[in-house]
């Protein structure tokens, strides 16, 4: 089910702050940093050797990452897993008794589809599901391709 370890996801109070923090730490800038304003949050990527780190800061005081702030002070937040087929992942899971905390994939930061398993079913880690979502089609004039 699983290909690898997507990323792991570390939730801070200030973005601009841990950027700094990482950048030091691991030597490397951020490669991208994202609004995902549907989960109320601001992301911010490194890549250190084939293993990406996620920084999420939120935005709005209701989001889960204000929440998780909150209780549990900053830290690691996730862990993630690429799978090819979110939604056979998603049932793979179901099937086993994992409880899911989105029925469906929603669009998460990295143009990725996610769900996130409960932390309870996965001994207090909250695990997450990546499916890549593939470029849109091009033509070969370089426009995207309209669907019918």
């Amino acid at each position: 089910m699983f290909e690898k370890v997507e990323h792991i996801g570390i939730a801070v109070k200030s973005l601009d702050l841990a950027n700094i923090t990482y950048t030091q730490l691991l030597g490397v800038a951020p490669y991208k940093m994202e609004a995902v304003e549907s989960e109320g949050v601001n992301t911010s990527f490194f890549m250190v050797g084939t293993t990406k780190i996620e920084l999420l800061e939120a935005t709005k005081p209701d989001s889960a990452i204000a929440t998780f702030i909150e209780k549990r002070g900053e830290g690691m937040h996730h862990i993630a897993y690429a799978v090819d087929d979110i939604e056979a992942a998603m049932q793979e899971a179901t099937d086993k008794g994992f409880r899911l905390l989105n029925d469906v994939p929603k669009r998460g930061a990295d143009n990725k589809l996610v769900c996130f398993v409960h932390p309870k079913d996965c001994n207090g880690v909250l695990v997450e599901f990546c499916q890549s979502i593939p470029p849109p089609a091009r033509t070969l004039a370089g426009t995207e391709e309209e669907e019918e």
